[in-house]
């Protein structure tokens, strides 16, 4: 099976991402607080005129494929300015090169394409310029609240600018509903009845799939029920909660309906996955907004017969909702031409033209309001969703992601740990509940052992 030509998706990490993770915390603990929101000072427009006009070249780290055609309008609009564009791989392997290259004070890129759940990783160990003196304070209003919330710092600072993102939807087959007489579930109560009514009439399908090696999707899952398992509070601080009531809602759900046998663990992005999508094993992906456009790339067969709706509410009427994936343009701080990387940064992030051809070109799911907005861009019916508004859908979805969400500076390790104690868990059939609290209490001893205060 051919990988997205979609770029949304996260990528699914191996235990060797904690290697870098450790590098960084290790930066990052040495030493006292930071600084970056008392220094910075607001760059003058003659300061950013000059720089635009002045001959410079900068360097751009993206695994986005065919982006030199957004690229290119900077360079009309600025043409002073020559934008080298690079892919030395996508996640995990550009942000080992990444570090290398911070390291050694030579060969990092003036800015980098990182994913919403990685820019903490490299903002606490000050790798990352603080945007706002660059005019990233007046584009915050641009951007969905749940995009630029992800990239907010605990003191205001912008680290950089969304470039797409993933609000949770609920994919579903609208034949095996129809077939089964299946109403699309509203709250996750109507989702497990669902789960177990057409297990039930045919013990060879399953509502959905919550596959036992995917923290991320979990992670949303958490988000969207309001729990906030790890907030930074400073340069070696951090909260860390897997336990509270919200959290203890979603692990309870999930035991009961793994329990029932009306829930599949299955591995995800396998072929026997893509063939399950196919064929009608799982009726319903709870994903990304990117998801409807990766069907489409991957899931052929079953063309026609998918549908896109709002995830299901812990209790009716509410409107909270998580995400899944999505990315960034950060620059770095010791960038010798910051001025001009900020604005390539900004331009990508905010140009009409270019964000409409991110959706286009590269099949993102849009960070920006001009495109979430934009009656053209949500009134698409494509003949896979059966002709179905499916960005409608998803621009409510965005709307709705709650804003108090912050990721942690070691997010590759609790995957990891989640998969050794609440993925097995799933695996096992067993109660999720001791599962999550083994996955903080490691989490929390790997934290102190890196230097952080953990409360």
């Amino acid at each position: 099976m051919r990988l997205p030509r979609f770029i949304g998706r996260p990528l699914v990490r191996p235990a060797t991402a904690l290697a870098l993770t450790a590098t960084l915390l290790l930066a990052a603990c040495g030493g006292g607080s930071s600084d970056t929101a008392a220094a910075a000072t607001t760059v003058t427009q003659a300061e950013i005129d000059k720089a635009l006009q002045t001959p410079t070249t900068l360097t751009y780290w993206t695994w986005l494929p065919e982006v030199q055609d957004e690229v290119a309008l900077f360079e009309k609009k600025y043409p002073a300015i020559k934008v080298n564009v690079v892919n030395v791989g996508q996640g995990l392997p550009q942000y080992q090169k990444l570090r290398t290259a911070l390291k050694a004070g030579s060969g990092a890129p003036d800015l980098a394409q990182i994913e919403y759940q990685s820019v903490s990783t490299f903002s606490i160990t000050k790798d990352l310029l603080d945007l706002r003196p660059y005019g990233a304070e007046a584009s915050k209003s641009k951007f969905s609240p749940g995009a630029i919330s992800q990239v907010t710092g605990s003191k205001g600072e912008i680290w950089a600018y969304p470039q797409d993102t993933g609000p949770l939807v609920m994919l579903y087959r609208e034949d095996i509903f129809a077939k089964y007489g299946i109403e699309v579930p509203a709250t996750w109560d109507a989702y497990a009845t669902a789960a177990k009514k057409l297990h039930a009439a045919d013990p060879k399908i399953y509502l959905g799939d919550l596959a036992s090696g995917q923290g991320v999707a979990y992670m949303g899952l958490l988000w969207q029920a309001g729990a906030k398992p790890h907030t930074v509070t400073g340069p070696d601080s951090i909260d860390i909660n897997f336990t509270d009531d919200k959290s203890k809602k979603v692990a309870d759900y999930w035991t009961a309906l793994n329990a029932s046998g009306a829930l599949s663990t299955d591995p995800d992005f396998t072929d026997a996955w893509y063939q399950g999508l196919n064929r009608g094993k799982y009726a319903t992906w709870i994903t990304g907004a990117w998801g409807p456009v990766f069907l489409q790339g991957n899931v052929k067969e079953s063309a026609g017969k998918w549908r896109v709706a709002k995830v299901p509410q812990w209790n009716a009427g509410e409107k909270a909702n998580g995400a899944w994936g999505g990315s960034t343009m950060a620059v770095m701080a010791k960038s010798k031409n910051a001025i001009a990387a900020a604005k390539l940064a900004e331009f990508m992030g905010t140009d009409p033209d270019v964000t409409t051809m991110y959706t286009t070109k590269q099949n993102l799911f849009p960070a920006v309001k001009q495109v979430l907005e934009d009656p053209a861009w949500a009134n698409a019916t494509p003949a896979y969703l059966g002709g179905q508004k499916v960005n409608e859908v998803g621009a409510q979805a965005s709307a709705e992601v709650l804003t108090d969400f912050s990721w942690s500076p070691f997010q590759d390790q609790i995957y990891t740990y989640w998969q050794e104690t609440v993925g097995k868990a799933l695996t096992d059939k067993t109660d999720l509940w001791p599962a999550v609290q083994q996955w903080e209490q490691k989490t929390v001893d790997y934290a102190k052992g890196q230097g952080f205060k953990v409360s």
